[in-house]
């Protein structure tokens, strides 16, 4: 990964700070791999900095398990499982419908024209013939948290935020590919259902274009098979543990007989 091209070099005084937020961004806007490894040198010398305000802002994401250190000490986008995303995209159409929902009665006309603009710009690029992915997941991800704190709950808010940063790399697959999704322009028209639904001020349409969003992206990455995933590796492990015993027990049997 060129890092150099995906941040911008800082020259603020709160670096640990500027240096989170910038690989915050990165990771809740897909933008690096599950897998991928980073270097604390290399990032410190894409953002201009020392390794220092680097390995706090590293230090912090690795708490909120956005990162993680591998038993050789290297560092790199946690791998996630299957069971694990299908854990949090139920986890994110409850929270997030909650706060769709919230922001349907809350809207005004300001937010409303606001989220409006967004669904345009989204809908303008996937009818591009080669849309650009940037722009795409940028737009995306404005137009779900215009949505989202509208709802005036900050902590409900934090809490989303928190599970895009985890699931960020992963998150945007079907829009880094150009997926039949974005070919067909599904995601479009959930969102477009989503805005109708909050001009309505329908609380319950709005939440329920949303869990159609979410789960549909979700559906899709996980048959995508992009994901390596320990539960699968435990399945094969478990089977060929069957297997072996059987044959064991079917030998046992033909040695008695």
């Amino acid at each position: 990964m060129v890092i150099t091209a995906l941040v911008t070099p800082l020259t603020r005084q709160s670096l640990s700070a500027d240096v989170y937020k910038q690989l915050r961004d990165l990771l809740m806007n897909g933008k690096v791999m599950p897998g991928e490894q980073l270097s604390l040198r290399s990032i410190a010398e894409a953002l201009g900095v020392s390794v220092m305000p680097v390995r706090e802002a590293v230090n912090r994401l690795v708490a909120e398990q956005a990162l993680e250190l591998t038993s050789t000490r290297v560092l790199r986008v946690p791998m996630m499982t299957v069971s694990q995303f299908r854990e949090i995209t139920c986890i994110r159409t409850n929270l997030e419908g909650l706060a769709t929902a919230q922001a349907a009665s809350l809207l005004d006309e300001l937010a409303l024209h606001e989220i409006e603009a967004l669904h345009e710009r989204f809908s303008h690029e996937t009818s591009l013939k080669r849309p650009d992915k940037s722009r795409l997941i940028e737009a995306n991800k404005e137009l779900h948290f215009a949505i989202y704190s509208q709802a005036r709950m900050p902590m409900l808010l934090q809490m989303i935020e928190s599970l895009w940063l985890r699931t960020g790399p992963i998150l945007n697959y079907d829009l880094r590919t150009e997926s039949t999704r974005v070919t067909k322009r599904e995601q479009a028209d959930h969102h477009g259902r989503l805005v109708t639904a909050l001009k309505k001020k329908d609380a319950i349409a709005a939440a329920a274009a949303l869990r159609d969003d979410i789960e549909s992206a979700a559906d899709y990455i996980v048959a995508a098979g992009v994901m390596v995933t320990a539960d699968a590796v435990q399945e094969r492990s478990g089977a060929a543990i069957a297997t072996s015993a059987n044959a064991r027990a079917t030998t046992a049997a033909r040695r008695r007989a």
